[in-house]
């Protein structure tokens, strides 16, 4: 089992930064991929960054590439999200997810955190 909670995320003015945190506890933090999601309103669950267990490979979807960095310290078992140039098209709930491989980035993962909201005013 492993718990992930997620933190960091609030309103901020359009071309503003957020760093969201995932703070995970439980199994061995260091072997697993891990994961940013966000879910709009009205929207489905889109992956936007992921990242490998050593954090060598790492994901992004084409809206983000850019101006988010994803970044883990797996002594602190934490995930980073690093957001800059924030466009009002990114609010969202943010969430944490984790899987045990680096194949099928875009999922299914097993433990998902509870969500961070972002939102983004113009």
């Amino acid at each position: 089992q492993v718990q992930l909670v997620e933190s960091g995320g609030g309103l901020v003015q359009a071309g503003g930064s957020l760093r969201l945190s995932c703070a995970a506890s439980g199994r061995t933090f260091s072997s697993y991929t891990m994961a940013w999601f966000r879910q709009a309103p009205g929207k489905e669950h889109d992956i936007v960054a992921a990242i490998s267990r050593s954090g060598l490979n790492t994901y992004y979807a084409d809206s983000v590439k850019g101006r988010f960095t994803i970044s883990r310290d797996n002594a602190k078992t934490t995930v980073y999200l690093q957001m800059n140039s924030l466009k009002p098209e990114d609010t969202a709930v943010y969430y944490c997810a984790v899987k045990s491989t680096w194949s099928q980035i875009l999922g299914p993962y097993d433990y998902w955190g509870q969500g961070t909201q972002v939102t983004v005013s113009s």
